[in-house]
């Protein structure tokens, strides 16, 4: 295990954001993007690192951009360790993604294989997802055939705002909303495929584009635990109750705690820490191979 890394200042390097987990670097046309082991949950940052996250989300992401970048350009580019000094390369550079910078849309493009989280929420208040009906009797975790893009607000700070596919066409136009619609229920399929060769049900995940060159990029993060719902897959298709390799047991723990969403947020049970950790590592493992 690496020593949990909490926020990061590099000497010589301005600082262009520092997010909710990611801390991001100016290289002028480039971002140094470095994943920190922080863990937000309702936009809000909790207390405690979940030591060797950053890493995994790292790790993964990697793996799945090389996966799908004959699907479309992401934004990856080769290592360069000169960028930073020696010692700060060898502490964080498993962390890092060396990135172009992109003109980003800010719209989350998420596409979902079964009802859970805000999309069985709005299906179980109001009988659709993303303002579109959905026959009437379905269960949690229902499957999704074909998979449904349901489009969100992006936000750096407050919470991202569920859309209709009709708000995302006024937002970007016609052509952009299909293209965005398109990329994203392709690169869910092909992360759905990789996911159940590793007894992975991918449950529902989310992506980011932007303009590179006037090209569309995809941008970010890819498919990991923090921007995906992952279920042990003979538990999703045996209607046991699913047991989900991400952040969702830190949800449902806060959820029950009596918090009221507002910070600070409480700290969390060491064994929680320790399990959450535990599955982010599992996931990278069955996916990659990677054992850290």
């Amino acid at each position: 295990m690496g020593a949990p890394l909490s926020e990061l200042e590099i000497p010589g390097l301005p600082l262009f954001r520092r997010g909710k987990v990611r801390d991001t670097f100016d290289l002028g046309d480039r971002l140094l993007m470095v994943a920190s082991d922080r863990l937000s949950a309702f936009d809000c940052v909790l207390p405690d690192l979940i030591p060797d996250r950053g890493r995994v989300l790292t790790a993964l992401s990697r793996h799945w951009f090389a996966r799908t970048a004959a699907l479309v350009p992401n934004h990856l580019l080769p290592d360069q360790p000169a960028v930073v000094p020696a010692d700060v390369w060898e502490r964080i550079g498993d962390r890092t993604m060396l990135v172009v910078k992109a003109d980003r849309i800010d719209v989350e493009c998420v596409v979902r294989g079964r009802l859970a989280g805000s999309g069985w929420e709005e299906y179980h208040s109001r009988g659709t997802l993303a303002d579109e009906p959905l026959p009437p009797g379905l269960e949690f975790g229902a499957a999704l055939d074909p998979p449904h893009f349901t489009p969100a607000t992006k936000s750096d700070s407050g919470h991202d705002q569920n859309i209709s596919r009709a708000h995302l066409r006024s937002l970007v136009g016609e052509e952009v909303a299909a293209r965005l619609e398109a990329l994203s229920i392709a690169l869910f399929r092909a992360g759905r495929e990789g996911c159940l060769a590793a007894g992975f049900d991918l449950v529902d995940t989310k992506f980011e584009f932007g303009w590179v060159g006037g090209r569309l990029t995809l941008i970010d993060e890819l498919l990991t635990p923090d921007s995906s719902r992952f279920w042990e897959l003979a538990a999703s298709r045996g209607g046991a109750d699913p047991q989900g390799f991400d952040k969702q047991p830190v949800r449902d723990w806060l959820s029950a705690s009596g918090w009221d969403r507002r910070p600070p947020a409480p700290h969390l049970p060491p064994e929680l820490v320790v399990e959450t950790r535990r599955r982010y590592l599992e996931v990278l493992r069955r996916i990659t191979g990677i054992s850290l």
